[in-house]
């Protein structure tokens, strides 16, 4: 976490000496899991990054990740929430003021994890599997009818260990 905080420290400096202006440092979390290497959250002047995608890919994620978080929120410091997230001012910011490439997404490998499939039912022979959100869906009140006999699909009572 040292090594995120020095380079964005580098990122705020740099804009602030460009731009001749302070900007609040924002707080900063390693808990993001799945695809996503970082989120910016705007409002709340908030960082969230991936860790495992931080221990994988560490030079690059110093490198390019970390930047590409804080330029969006220097860009909507500077010119408030109606921008584009990888728009031009964004990408001003990070080809300019950082001099990276303004790639919006990464390339680095995302490790399947394996979580837990609810089994449903309709007319058909099968089981159709449900990811834990679709179940909790159900369980709010929503309803998924099956494409090929038309039926609603009901919670069998089943789970199933599988691979996202």
């Amino acid at each position: 976490m040292d090594r995120i905080l020095a380079r964005l420290e580098g990122c705020y400096q740099l804009a602030e000496q460009h731009f001749n202006r302070h900007f609040p440092r924002p707080d900063i979390e390693l808990d993001l899991r799945g695809q996503r290497a970082g989120v910016a959250y705007l409002n709340q002047n908030l960082l969230r990054f991936n860790g495992q995608m931080y221990r994988d890919n560490t030079d690059d994620f110093l490198l390019q990740t970390v930047p590409h978080e804080a330029a969006h929120l220097i860009a909507h410091q500077l010119f408030g929430p109606r921008i584009r997230p990888h728009g031009p001012q964004w990408q001003a910011i990070m080809t300019e003021l950082f001099r990276l490439p303004a790639n919006r997404c990464h390339n680095y490998a995302v490790s399947k994890r394996s979580g837990t499939r609810y089994l449903y039912r309709c007319a058909c022979p099968d089981h159709m599997p449900f990811t834990p959100q679709r179940h909790a869906w159900v369980r709010k009140g929503r309803q998924y009818q099956c494409r090929r006999c038309g039926d609603l699909l009901h919670f069998t009572g089943r789970q199933q260990a599988a691979t996202a």
